[in-house]
């Protein structure tokens, strides 16, 4: 991988997706949040549950402005997405998908897509950064992830990030999250 996260600080902005505190995507989490900080990177978690972010009504409002009529928490996550070097997305899979509360946050990335096409800003997120997706599924089947990443991927060339890994918990429902092996996935992803 081109891009290295060893040397200079680097920040980290974290979606976790799971209502779960205590459950495997919040183990995904951990096991990412302390190997980052162990090379004394920052990064801020913004919990989609806890999170105040209503979701797009297509309003129109964003058609004509750099902005989004909600005075909402997602100013703190646009802000993450303007800084942050590393976009990293935590979540369960959830009928084949991402969780609502999670899903409202990237429906509200409409405003960038306005930005580009209704508005003319060629590059609504200047800084580019690499995205990694933290999928955990209860299931032995890996579909809901792959469709995540379609997901993703699209929504990403709106954020000036690409996707550069995705790294998995599977079968949760019967067998815990392995953190010995996601901490070497992650060691390889971040190059450390």
């Amino acid at each position: 991988m081109q891009d290295t996260f060893q040397n200079e600080k680097k920040q980290a902005l974290v979606l976790m997706g799971s209502p779960r505190r205590n459950g495997a995507t919040a183990e995904l989490v951990r096991c990412f949040t302390d190997l980052w900080q162990s090379r004394r990177h920052e990064y801020t978690v913004i919990e989609a549950y806890q999170a105040a972010v209503k979701p797009c009504v297509h309003c129109g409002y964003c058609k004509r402005a750099l902005a989004c009529r909600y005075d909402d928490d997602f100013s703190l996550i646009d802000r993450g997405f303007r800084e942050a070097d590393l976009l990293v997305v935590a979540s369960p899979v959830y009928g084949l998908g991402f969780p609502g509360p999670l899903k409202a946050v990237f429906d509200r990335t409409q405003r960038y897509f306005e930005a580009k096409f209704s508005l003319g800003v060629e590059h609504p997120i200047e800084k580019h950064k690499t995205a990694l997706l933290l999928a955990a599924y209860g299931s032995k089947s890996s579909r809901g992830v792959e469709l995540m990443e379609e997901h993703l991927r699209l929504m990403f060339l709106l954020l000036n990030a690409s996707l550069k890994g995705t790294i998995t918990a599977p079968n949760t429902d019967s067998i815990p999250v392995d953190s010995h092996r996601v901490a070497g996935e992650l060691k390889l992803f971040l190059n450390f």
